[in-house]
């Protein structure tokens, strides 16, 4: 069972070491050094902190901060979005990214929401559907190995 903490903004860069890590698999095997998480500098965590409707917040498992989620949810009626969301490589394959999304859904309600995540990998394609989310039929190509798929849940 996961908890979801609040980060405050001197989680800053413990948020942007846990990213780095967390993508740096992805960043070797797609090469996509402009938009992984992976290659992002403390810079663009800072500036999603502290934008409007955004927060981040520490997956707790196990005694352990085993990932994080971003939401932002402007509350204008546009879609709440997850983005991003990830576990630390070690907490993988528990189900605590589920459980993060069913706690998120219970603060933010389980209605409008919208992510995008890579076409290529199955895991994360079967994690959304099963959490209720529907592909919109958007794509976008990054490079010759990775697109990005655009979901939505009502």
């Amino acid at each position: 069972m996961v908890t979801l903490r609040l980060a405050a903004s001197e989680d800053i860069e413990k948020i942007w070491k846990m990213q780095v890590e967390a993508f740096a698999g992805l960043l070797e095997k797609y090469q996509d050094y402009e938009l992984s998480p992976a290659a992002e500098g403390i810079d663009k965590i800072e500036e999603r902190f502290f934008q409007s409707g955004s927060a981040y917040y520490f997956i707790e498992a196990e005694g352990a901060d085993v990932g994080v989620i971003r939401i932002v949810d402007r509350k204008d009626g546009s879609r709440k979005r997850i983005s991003p969301l990830w576990i630390m490589p070690t907490y993988r394959g528990r189900g605590y990214a589920q459980e993060a999304m069913l706690a998120a859904e219970a603060v933010y309600g389980a209605h409008h929401w919208e992510l995008d995540t890579i076409l290529q990998e199955e895991g994360n394609l079967h994690l959304y559907e099963k959490m209720g989310y529907r592909q919109t039929g958007k794509t976008a190509r990054i490079n010759e190995r990775m697109d990005i798929v655009f979901y939505e849940k009502d």
